[in-house]
Parts: C-alpha cells; structure tokens; sequence
C-alpha cells in the first residue's frame, strides 16, 4: 500500500487536508487538551513545539501512513487529526485514530470525519479491515466509532493504569463488507 498520494476528503461539515508545518501550533494545543491526554495513548517523549513542526512538516512526504488534519469546512478551523497507519500487507488492513480538540467537539466533526477517512481506505486503497483502540472509558469515542459502523472484537482488562486504578482497553474493528452494506443502507 502506498499511501503516499495525500488526498482532500470533503464532507458537509469537514474537510480532511494535508498537513503542513504551519498547522504545530494548533495541534500542539489539541494534543494538550486535558481530555485528549485522558483518552490517547501516551507518546513516546516530550511533545515539544519544535518537535510537533517537525512531525507535521513532514506527514505529506510519509509513503507508509496517511495523517490528514480535520478542518471545520465552514470556517477552514484545524480542530483535529486522523490516521490511517500500521497498514499490514498481508492482511490488507490498518489501523486508525482520530483526536478532536475542544473547538470541534459535540458537532458530529469527528463522526463525518471517520467516515471520511474509513471510507477512503476501504473504497479508495482496497483495505479488507480497519482496527482501533481506545480506553474502555471514553464513551464520546466509543459511540462515534459504533455509529460508523466499527464492532468491539475484544477487551484487554484493566490493561493500563490511570489515576490511581485501571482502565480496559477497547480492540474494534470494521471489515470493508460491513463497510460497502453501511454505505448502500445509507444512499
């Protein structure tokens, strides 16, 4: 898969655009936004300024991962981001993650912008399967992942401490026939 072609996926309430190093400050700020550092995964090191410039300076030029920077279509406002990475050959599936800063939150932004992007691998690169975790206590998530079609495969239990005890982790997943039977109830 080569995921080197950077697409611009249009919706009614988004656009999913290519990133460029102009658009660190506005991520740093989403990535630092208490309730996303609640619900991602921890990074590997300091999300420095600097460090964030040069991540987003260069995902256009990543040929193995698709990372496109949701907008606000009606005011052109960077309010997130959403991956397509870890793609498997073999198996023709990837895996996916969103992050919604505040400013794009409870307007169904992150809702379309899934669809977008699930829709592009599955219609547009020919993946079989898309995968995603999250922490068992992120309902927001959770039920913005089911409503586009996403099914829980399986649990790993108290899998990761937080705030003195333990959270599950949550595996699910969509398979591009459940994809294309979504997508033709839909029309």
């Amino acid at each position: 898969m080569d995921f080197s072609v950077k697409p611009v996926l249009t919706g009614e309430r988004t656009v999913l655009r290519p990133f460029t190093e102009a658009d660190a400050a506005t991520m740093s700020g989403i990535i630092h936004d208490p309730e996303v550092v609640r619900f991602t995964f921890p990074a590997p090191g300091e999300l420095s300024l600097e460090r964030l410039r040069a991540w987003y300076g260069t995902r256009s030029a990543q040929p193995d991962r698709l990372d496109l920077a949701v907008t606000d279509r009606a005011t052109g406002e960077l309010v997130g981001e959403v991956v397509l990475n870890e793609y498997d050959s073999h198996a023709r599936s990837c895996s996916f993650r969103i992050l919604i800063g505040p400013r794009g939150r409870d307007r169904g932004l992150g809702t379309e912008a899934t669809r977008l992007i699930v829709g592009h691998g599955f219609e547009r690169l020919g993946l079989h399967r898309v995968q995603l975790e999250l922490y068992g206590d992120n309902g927001r998530a959770r039920r913005v992942y089911e409503k586009v079609g996403f099914v829980v495969e399986g649990v790993r239990r108290e899998a990761a401490p937080r705030d003195g005890g333990w959270v599950d982790e949550v595996l699910m997943g969509l398979l591009a026939r459940e994809w294309a039977a979504l997508s033709a109830t839909a029309r």
